[in-house]
C-alpha cells in the first residue's frame, strides 16, 4: 500500500520550469538575424495556402521573423495586443489530426481569436452529397478563414471556387501539407540561423537525410518544396527508401526534375545507417495516407539514441510517430522534434494574421 502510494505521489508531480523541448526553442538568434521588411507579407492577404510552391523566399523569412516575434515575447503579441479579437476560424477536419488541427486552434486562439470546428465529414452536408464548392459558399458568411484537412485530393481546390475568405490546405491526401513545411523549416532557421541567408558558404552548408516517399507522403513532398526555395543552404539531400523500389516508385513524374533545376542536389539512398554520421538533419516519416487510411513506408529504418548520429544533429519528424522514432531519443540533444510541433504554433499564428489582414497590429515596419 505505501509503494503504491509513493508511486501516485510521483506520478501526480511535474515541474512547470523543466524544459519541454529538448532542440533549443529560443527563436531571438533568428530574429536578429531578419531584416522586418512588411511588403512580402501583404499579398497574403489575398491568397489561399495551397501548396508549398507558391511563395516567394522572401515571403518565408518575414512569416518565419514574424512567427519569431510572437514565440520570443508572447506577453506583448499574445496577452496584450490579441490582433484577431472579433475574427472567427473555421477549422474543418475530415481525416483524423491532433497537431495540425490543435496548433491552428490554439494559435487562432492566443491571438484573441474564436474557432468553430467540424471533425467529421459526416456531420456536414458532404454526406448528402453536397459539393464543396456549396459548402465554401457557407463558410463565406460564417468564418473570416477556412483551415482544411480532408483526405481527397482535390477537395481544397473545389471549395477556392466560390470561397471570398482564405483557406489554408491542412493536408490534402497524399499532395501537400503547406504548413507543417514552414514549422520544418522554422526549426532548421532557429538551429542555425545563417542558413536563411540568401547564399549560403559551402562551409556553412549541412546535409540533410529525409527517410521517406517524396511521391506517396505530403509532408515530405511540401518540405521538398521548401527547401527548393534555399537551395544554397544544403549541400545534399538524400532520400531514404526501402530496398527494391524504382525511381517511379519513388518519385512522381518530372517531381525530382522539378526540385533538381530549383537547385536541391538530390540523391537516393538505403542505407540509413551508414549515412548517419554525415548527416546534419535527420527527417524521418513513414506514414502515407491512402483514402481514409494509411500505409506505413521505411520499414527498414528505426532511429534510436545507441546509433552513431553526428554531434549535434538534429531529428526532426511531423509526428504521430510510430517505431520508426524510438522515444530514447527524447531526451538527447538531437531531440528537435518537439521543437517543431511547439514552432508550429507560431508560425501558424503569423500566416492567420497576415491572411486576415490585421499585419498592421504586430509589425513595426509596414
Amino acid at each position: 500500500m505505501q509503494r503504491r502510494r509513493t508511486e501516485l505521489i510521483d506520478a501526480t508531480q511535474f515541474d512547470r520550469h523543466c524544459p519541454d523541448v529538448y532542440g533549443s526553442a529560443h527563436p531571438k538568434a533568428l530574429l536578429a538575424s531578419i531584416p522586418e521588411i512588411g511588403e512580402p507579407l501583404q499579398p497574403l492577404a489575398t491568397q489561399h495556402v495551397i501548396a508549398s510552391g507558391q511563395f516567394e523566399a522572401g515571403t518565408l523569412l518575414q512569416l518565419f521573423r514574424l512567427a519569431a516575434k510572437f514565440e520570443s515575447n508572447p506577453e506583448r503579441y499574445i496577452r496584450i495586443n490579441k490582433p484577431l479579437t472579433g475574427k472567427i476560424l473555421i477549422n474543418a477536419f475530415f481525416e483524423p489530426s491532433t497537431r495540425t488541427r490543435l496548433s491552428f486552434a490554439s494559435a487562432w486562439h492566443r491571438l484573441g481569436g474564436e474557432t468553430i470546428t467540424i471533425g467529421d465529414r459526416s456531420t456536414t452536408g458532404i454526406a448528402k452529397g453536397e459539393s464543396y464548392a456549396d459548402i465554401g459558399e457557407m463558410f463565406n458568411h460564417y468564418g473570416d478563414c477556412v483551415v482544411l484537412r480532408d483526405s481527397v485530393e482535390d477537395s481544397v481546390y473545389q471549395m477556392t471556387r466560390s470561397l471570398r475568405i482564405p483557406i489554408i490546405n491542412a493536408g490534402n491526401g497524399t499532395d501537400e501539407h503547406p504548413t507543417q513545411a514552414m514549422a520544418d523549416l522554422y526549426t532548421m532557421f532557429k538551429w542555425r540561423p545563417e542558413l536563411c541567408q540568401a547564399t549560403v558558404p559551402a562551409s556553412a552548408q549541412v546535409r540533410i537525410g529525409i527517410v521517406g516517399l517524396p511521391n506517396r507522403m505530403r509532408t515530405v513532398r511540401s518540405l521538398l518544396r521548401t527547401l527548393a526555395h534555399f537551395p544554397t543552404m544544403a549541400s545534399e539531400v538524400v532520400i531514404f527508401h526501402d530496398p527494391g523500389l524504382s525511381s517511379e516508385q519513388i518519385f512522381d513524374p518530372g517531381q525530382r526534375e522539378e526540385l533538381e533545376e530549383a537547385g536541391l542536389m538530390l540523391s537516393t539512398s538505403t542505407d540509413l545507417r551508414s549515412e548517419l554520421g554525415e548527416l546534419d538533419v535527420i527527417y524521418i516519416n513513414a506514414i502515407a495516407w491512402v483514402g481514409d487510411g494509411y500505409e506505413t513506408h521505411g520499414r527498414s529504418f528505426r532511429l534510436t539514441a545507441d546509433l552513431p548520429l553526428k554531434p549535434g544533429a538534429m531529428v526532426l519528424h511531423p509526428l504521430a510517430r510510430g517505431e520508426e522514432l524510438c522515444t530514447s531519443l527524447d531526451r538527447t540533444p538531437h531531440n528537435w522534434y518537439f521543437s517543431q510541433a511547439r514552432g508550429a504554433v507560431f508560425v501558424r499564428m503569423a500566416l492567420l494574421t497576415c491572411m486576415v489582414e490585421r499585419t498592421e497590429r504586430v509589425l513595426d515596419v509596414i
